[in-house]
């Protein structure tokens, strides 16, 4: 798809049809609202980031779009394009709980390794409470990024390694109801 196009090609439409949960009606729909946000055809960091503090403007977005940017960008080029855009969409907003698992083990796996760490953990769930400012009152346990992240920890570093893989995540995922929550944010919206 080249940056100016106004219209998908029928085989774009088809690709996209395939590889998201979209309708070929709401696929062009979409492309149609992101050009008029992003009429180079594609979203920058900048611009990305903006869009994040219109809906946190009493916390501090930036460094949460910069982790979601990152898993958006799939071709890690800088930019989302519409493909990109609409797949991660698709999965956030109307994917399977595996899925959208899949999908968050990746913001948090900063480094892309298959495990993530304590310290990549804290940077993610910072960035959130930086986000949601004050907005959100906390349980004890949980009102620091720290205890958040030592408290996840707990429940799913099973094996005491200091670092969670895939299966680990999942499973400790499927135990805490707010993870599970958080995941299911978008069902149905979109």
């Amino acid at each position: 798809m080249g940056k100016t196009n106004s219209k998908l090609s029928s085989e774009v439409l088809t690709e996209l049809q395939n590889s998201t949960k979209f309708e070929r009606k709401e696929i062009q729909q979409w492309h149609k609202g992101f050009l008029k946000d992003c009429p180079s055809g594609e979203l920058n960091r900048t611009d990305f980031k903006g869009i994040y503090k219109q809906f946190f403007p009493f916390g501090d977005p930036s460094r949460f779009a910069d982790y979601i940017f990152e898993v958006f960008d799939r071709n890690h080029n800088g930019t989302i394009d519409f493909t990109e855009f609409l797949q991660a969409l698709s999965i956030t907003s109307r994917g399977s709980s595996e899925e959208k698992l899949k999908w968050a083990f990746e913001l948090y796996d900063i480094n892309s390794d298959g495990h993530i760490t304590k310290d990549e953990m804290l940077k993610i769930v910072d960035a959130i409470y930086r986000m949601v400012g004050s907005m959100v009152q906390l349980p004890e346990d949980e009102d620091t990024p720290e205890k958040r992240v030592e408290k996840i920890f707990h429940l799913m570093d099973k094996n005491n390694d200091g670092r969670i893989d895939m299966a680990e995540f999942e499973e400790g995922s499927h135990r805490d109801p707010l993870i599970m929550q958080a995941l299911n944010l978008y069902d149905g919206l979109v």
